[in-house]
């Protein structure tokens, strides 16, 4: 592979002197010892007004070299490959290093990288996200019980739509293979930071000490919890009480009322299948995907990570 070196400051000076005693381009290139075709860039891009002088020439091509932007290398690649293997998406990685180190890479080209290396007999691909098809359902008709003393979503402040402050709280649980256990989430909308507890049965007292638990910590920006209208949630007015937060309930069949919960189980989704037995999964195991998510930049939030921006206000507020 051809690799090209940069002139330094004496082979400028080489150039001014043989150039000024009438040396051709081709008899300077022999002497300086570089391709004949690196002193006619020298001399189109660093001679100024009084033609070309060493000093100044040295100074153009530094300035330059200061405003270039930063090439796509080897050890970028594998910066790459490190980030698609924490789940990161092509879009995320593609961002986090526009925005961190100034490295240009689009999407495009990433997802390229993956198929080359899918080729190849590669691996990377496995961490691509599987897109699957949404099942759409007919009518709005509640066929479950109604919760007692629920307050409906249209009560909701308006504050929580405009994700400006910290504290407001989606819920949701996903079920477990053949209903035996299941895992419960919540995503603060601002900063989309997640927090997820298995719990033994799908019931209202086991959802009601998880989520007190989860919440307790983070007391302080806790403000108002948004949930479905799963009989789960059966104790939402002791749990608002604990945690002194306003709970608020979506309509039925209205899954975008809380659109931030869904889209983090979909990602959630991606670790533990609908299949999966929440039973034999450990604890560890939860924190790690927990982890992850938090830990992902994302576009929605300029390619910060939820953690970075969660943490960012607490440290604002408490200061």
């Amino acid at each position: 592979m051809r690799t090209y070196a940069q002139l330094t400051r004496e082979q400028r000076y080489q150039i001014y002197a043989l150039k000024r005693m009438g040396h051709s381009q081709n008899e300077i290139a022999q002497v300086v010892e570089v391709h004949g075709s690196t002193i006619s860039r020298e001399l189109r891009r660093n001679t100024g007004g009084r033609g070309y002088r060493p000093r100044q020439a040295d100074a153009k091509a530094i300035g330059r070299r200061a405003k270039a932007k930063p090439r796509i290398t080897a050890t970028t690649w594998e910066v790459v490959e490190e980030k698609l293997r924490e789940d990161w998406s092509p879009e995320q990685v593609s961002g986090w290093l526009k925005k961190r180190q100034g490295i240009p890479i689009s999407h495009e080209w990433i997802y390229q990288h993956i198929l080359a290396d899918k080729q190849a007999g590669g691996g990377l691909y496995t961490h691509l996200r599987c897109q699957k098809k949404h099942r759409k359902r007919y009518g709005k008709q509640e066929y479950r019980g109604k919760l007692r003393n629920r307050v409906s979503i249209e009560a909701r402040p308006q504050v929580v739509e405009q994700r400006e402050r910290l504290g407001d709280w989606e819920v949701d649980t996903l079920v477990g293979k053949g209903q035996r256990g299941a895992l419960m989430s919540l995503v603060e909308r601002k900063s989309r930071f997640t927090l997820m507890q298995l719990v033994d049965q799908r019931l209202a007292d086991s959802v009601a000490q998880a989520m007190i638990a989860l919440l307790s910590p983070f007391a302080d920006w806790v403000h108002t919890i948004t949930g479905d209208n799963g009989k789960e949630f059966a104790h939402h007015m002791h749990i608002a009480a604990a945690l002194k937060a306003a709970f608020y309930f979506a309509h039925p069949y209205s899954a975008w009322e809380r659109g931030t919960n869904e889209n983090t189980n979909g990602l959630i989704r991606q670790y533990f299948p609908k299949k999966t037995d929440f039973s034999k999964v450990a604890f560890h195991e939860v924190l790690a995907v927990a982890n992850k998510l938090n830990q992902r930049p994302r576009k929605c939030l300029d390619f910060y990570t939820p953690f970075e921006v969660f943490l960012e206000h607490n440290i604002a507020l408490t200061s």
